[in-house]
């Protein structure tokens, strides 16, 4: 409980020992209100002051003016007609124990998204004269080397220099199994060193390390709100005002033309402006959306916002990459085809050397497959063409390396191959030297991914591909995929994404999921952009709406299944606030419902209504 509401709790308390005292002392007349006034204005100040310093900003329409007007009106009710103040009181005290738990079930919720996501380093250990010393994360710079020690957290990203270890990733990928780590594995920030002594290098400053781009993702994911929230932001905006003019109209009206008693129907007014509070709407609504990004979170799924959330219920077309997503995208090199009596540990070093300078997974399958060293020296000119390959000079001759294309626009003819896989095609000075043939191996909960969306609702599923047509149909077969499109230039898969957007139904979403780093183009063209983390790529964090920590496409219908979950309790929320205040609406306008009632239609129902939203974090049914 934070301090601000243990002394709510403390006012609560003494008012209500004080309303007590004020009931049984036997004062009647000015004393008596005296008597009620004390715990009234114990209890009641501050929505007092809220009401009159929101007037003075212009702000009139809130539950602390629904709250003063009420209540005022009912301690002047008590003086003009029955001399009894407890009503007036009770409503303050009550409306004040629902303040204090609606504000300890947010925070309860805030605290547990804090938990599920406590990756935050406190300290980082800089080896200096022979000790380890405990600096600020911030404070360490890129070359630096850090000491991590068995149980504590990884505090900046880098790669192990000495050591070998087990390492935690629950906290981002919610994963339990833990991953083993030795010299050469890049590391992440927030993961837990759980068994050896890790020295690692570091390659990014705090600012730009995984954790405090996950921590400030997550910090902002409220500011993105989703329809249902905007709607009930605009709803309270006209409500209010409403039942406000609706309360003025029922107070004057009826003894007017049809005659009556002046006091009894205002106080019929004050009755339904208690009930009328929309504070049961008003919180909820966004707790069961910071509920479901919680919930979502302890999944190793961030969201970015209530919006992409909702709109994720909305999806019925998926749309993968395959490389990465579908697949590991660990290649390997599977077989070698020299031509015109090139040796074929020759044709992979050429190969090799030619992609030497690229990242890309099948360069690195390419450089380690070729057991002969590779010096950087020996190339120039090194041109990487998108969707084609890349052309370089080796040892002063011309290169040419990549796909069918590539060698088309080279004038180069080659043999078909019939080999499944990514088929590598090289040129040295304008002559074929051969081809080389890279496999990738789907990852093995791709197919169930598949099957569990087709569960979860969604109508159609694609893939998208650059590789040859042979290899996208074999993996669009063996996944169960309804459309695969191969061969295929970054700008190719806008256009067929393009395509799929305008052949939706307009209620629909489209969701394209891919490794967050080739794929970006895509990834924002589409209505949700789901990114494999690959553990917290800074391109998947940054160009994604929603990341998937442990790249397993799987998690996709957990996070589908969770955005459904939490609709479903908002529309709960608004169904059980709007009925129930709509039947104690009619029920006061009609004299059927004294103050007391008026406080459970006010403050019963936001408790039930959030007590409601808090299972959005429940996700065990999920995992």
């Amino acid at each position: 409980m934070t301090k601000k509401q243990r002394k709510l709790l403390t006012r609560i308390l003494i008012s209500a020992i004080l309303f007590v005292l004020a009931l049984m002392l036997p004062l009647s007349g000015p004393f008596q209100l005296a008597a009620f006034l004390v715990p009234y204005f114990v209890i009641g100040w501050d929505v007092l002051w809220k009401a009159i310093r929101n007037i003075l900003h212009g702000q009139i329409f809130d539950e602390n003016f629904l709250m003063v007007i009420a209540t005022i009106g009912a301690l002047i009710l008590g003086v003009i007609k029955t001399h009894d103040y407890a009503e007036a009181v009770g409503v303050m005290l009550f409306y004040q124990v629902g303040e204090l738990f609606q504000s300890y079930a947010v925070s309860r919720s805030r605290q547990s998204i804090a938990q599920l996501m406590d990756i935050r380093p406190d300290y980082a250990n800089i080896e200096r004269d022979g000790k380890l010393t405990q600096v600020d994360p911030e404070e360490v710079r890129p070359g630096d080397t850090i000491v991590v020690q068995p149980g504590e957290k990884i505090p900046l990203d880098g790669i192990i220099s000495d050591g070998t270890s087990t390492i935690d990733t629950s906290a981002l990928t919610g994963e339990s199994v833990p991953r083993s780590a030795s010299a050469g594995n890049e590391v992440i920030s927030g993961c837990v060193n759980l068994s050896g002594v890790l020295h690692i290098t570091v390659t990014k400053e705090f600012g730009e390390s995984t954790v405090s781009k996950i921590l400030d993702l997550v910090e902002n994911a409220s500011s993105k709100k989703a329809k249902a929230e905007h709607f009930i932001t605009k709803f309270a905006r006209w409500y209010t005002p409403c039942v406000v003019i609706a309360a003025v109209l029922l107070a004057i009206f009826p003894p007017l033309f049809f005659g009556g008693i002046w006091t009894d129907w205002i106080e019929r007014a004050l009755i339904f402006l208690v009930i009328s509070c929309p504070c049961a709407l008003v919180i909820s609504i966004p707790l069961s959306f910071f509920g479901g990004i919680g919930g979502a979170s302890r999944c190793g799924i961030l969201v970015k916002g209530g919006n992409y959330l909702e709109a994720l219920a909305q999806t019925d077309v998926m749309v993968f990459d395959k490389t990465g997503t579908l697949t590991k995208g660990t290649f390997q090199v599977t077989e070698i085809h020299p031509q015109n009596g090139i040796a074929a540990q020759d044709l992979l070093e050429m190969a090799a050397l030619a992609e030497i300078y690229s990242k890309h997974p099948i360069s690195l399958s390419l450089q380690n497959a070729c057991t002969a060293p590779l010096d950087s020296s020996r190339v120039t000119n090194v041109h990487e063409i998108a969707g084609h390959g890349v052309t370089a000079c080796v040892d002063g001759r011309t290169v040419a390396a990549g796909n069918a294309k590539l060698m088309e626009e080279c004038k180069i003819s080659v043999p078909p191959c019939d080999s499944l896989g990514t088929i590598v095609y090289l040129a040295v000075d304008g002559v074929y030297w051969g081809q080389i043939v890279i496999a990738d191996e789907v990852k093995p909960d791709a197919a169930d991914a598949i099957c569990l969306l087709k569960k979860a609702g969604i109508q159609k599923t694609v893939m998208l591909t650059g590789d040859s047509r042979a290899v996208g149909e074999a993996v669009a077969r063996q996944l169960g995929l309804d459309e695969v499109h191969a061969q295929l230039l970054p700008a190719d898969k806008v256009e067929i994404v393009e395509r799929l957007l305008a052949e939706k139904a307009p209620n629909k979403k489209l969701a394209f999921i891919g490794d967050g780093i080739n794929d970006a183009p895509v990834l924002s063209r589409a209505d949700i952009g789901i990114a494999m983390g690959g553990l917290g790529s800074d391109a998947a964090i940054e160009a994604a709406d929603i990341v998937l920590m442990d790249d397993a496409p799987s998690k996709i219908s957990t996070a589908i299944r969770i955005s459904k979950k939490t609709l479903r309790i908002v529309r709960q929320n608004i169904i059980i606030a709007l009925g129930i205040k709509g039947l104690f609406l009619l029920l006061g306008a009609f004299g059927m419902a004294n103050m007391w009632e008026a406080v459970f239609a006010d403050v019963g129902v936001a408790v039930i209504a959030i007590l409601n939203a808090a299972r959005a974090l429940n996700v065990k049914e999920f995992q």
